[in-house]
């Protein structure tokens, strides 16, 4: 089986589609689909989501690109949030949440004081609650390392993890497993497809960040123009979770292995870190 441990599945772009791409992911063998939240407002709608699909489970948490918008009502939601659900099986995890330093409007001393807030805060819900977290990771390691050091260990997900081998070895020191999705099918990411290979197999777990971080086969977007789209190469490019096998393939080229080998390993990595996982079998 193949998990996927991170998909947007009630994103918007599945609108129109939706019971589709949930069949392609059976049909390619994805047996598990981790559903994070990213704000208040699609609390209640990843949860319905989760209990709809049998494959689906679901984490409650404020993304860091939400931060901006959110109150402190926000956090007060989520943990009655996490206190309604907490005797849900299908409830496995804190998030998304984490600290993006890559976009410009992030950065500015306020925002950053903002995030690491919110951050901070949706930790201590982890603790409090004894769940893992879905760590969003975005030229933060350092920052994001920081705040789980603070704390009794937690461990979880480094979703689309690209830092360096050190902080690798830091993050799975702390019971993290790190994310490998579309961005390791690029022949030019060195860094993640090294990583992919250097570090413990034990310590990775498969995902698409659907509809987000598309595979190399289904092109990027610099391959949209205006005749493209109009002949729907932007729906092309959408993610999905079926996809996860061929990830799954590419793993497998870069370490000489068995798609079988790769797809048991990575799945006992997932319910390792994400452990209520496990008890649905």
């Amino acid at each position: 089986m193949l998990i996927d441990t991170h998909c947007h599945l009630d994103a918007t772009e599945f609108l129109q589609d939706r019971s589709e791409v949930i069949e392609r992911a059976r049909h390619a063998g994805v047996g598990r689909i981790v559903i994070p939240a990213v704000e208040a407002g699609n609390f209640e709608e990843v949860r319905q989501l989760a209990h709809a699909v049998p494959e689906a489970v679901y984490a409650l948490g404020i993304h860091p690109l939400f931060v901006p918008q959110a109150a402190q009502e926000d956090l007060n939601r989520l943990e009655a949030a996490l206190t309604a659900n907490i005797h849900d099986p299908k409830l496995v995890a804190v998030g998304e949440i984490g600290l993006d330093f890559f976009v410009p409007e992030l950065r500015v001393p306020a925002m950053v004081d903002k995030q690491t807030r919110f951050y901070e805060a949706q930790l201590d819900l982890a603790v409090k609650f004894n769940l893992p977290v879905i760590l969003h990771v975005r030229r933060s390691q350092d920052a994001l390392l920081k705040g789980l050091r603070r704390r009794p260990l937690i461990g979880g997900t480094a979703h689309a993890f690209n830092g360096s081998f050190q902080q690798a070895q830091q993050f799975i020191g702390l019971g993290f497993a790190l994310g490998m999705g579309g961005a390791m099918t690029f022949e030019r990411a060195l860094r993640i497809r090294r990583l992919a290979t250097q570090l413990p197999l034990e310590n990775l777990v498969l995902e698409t960040d659907a509809p987000d971080i598309p595979p190399a086969w289904l092109g990027t977007k610099a391959d949209v123009t205006k005749d493209s789209v109009a002949k729907g190469a932007a729906q092309q490019l959408r993610n999905e979770p079926a996809q996860l096998c061929r990830i799954a393939q590419t793993l497998a080229g870069l370490r000489d292995m068995s798609l079988n080998d790769i797809a048991a390993e990575t799945t006992r990595a997932a319910y390792r870190v994400l452990p209520r996982l496990a008890t649905l079998c």
